[in-house]
């Protein structure tokens, strides 16, 4: 079965980076969407990056110029650099995949079982 496993969260000051990985399983998704959403406590989970195919990326206004999505095909492992963190990012992240390359914004098939990403004032 399709299994996605996120890592690289942690607890950081605002200003740092931190890159998350999100290493799939079970299935290979090298051009099909891949994507990151967030759930901050007692919010809905939010959408903040996506990529389809290896280059093309879509991104929340709110991460935006901040936030990097990349792959690597070969690892089936995609990643989410995460510069200029600041504390309203603090949130469980996660990843998602799915198999059709409509919609990098959702609805998406699997997803992980979540990352924490605390950022300190």
């Amino acid at each position: 079965q399709v299994q996605l496993v996120e890592s690289g969260g942690g607890l950081v000051q605002a200003g740092d980076s931190l890159r998350l990985s999100c290493a799939a399983s079970g299935r290979t998704f090298s051009n099909y969407p891949m994507g990151w959403f967030r759930q901050a406590p007692g919010k809905e989970r939010e959408f903040e990056a996506a990529i389809i195919w290896a280059t093309d990326t879509y991104y929340a206004d709110s991460v935006k110029g901040r936030f990097t999505i990349s792959r690597d095909t070969a690892k089936n492992t995609v990643y989410l650099q995460m510069n200029s963190l600041k504390p309203e990012d603090t949130a469980v992240y996660y990843c998602a995949a799915k198999m059709s390359v409509v919609g990098p914004r959702g609805p998406y098939d699997y997803w992980g079982q979540g990352t924490q990403v605390t950022v300190s004032s």
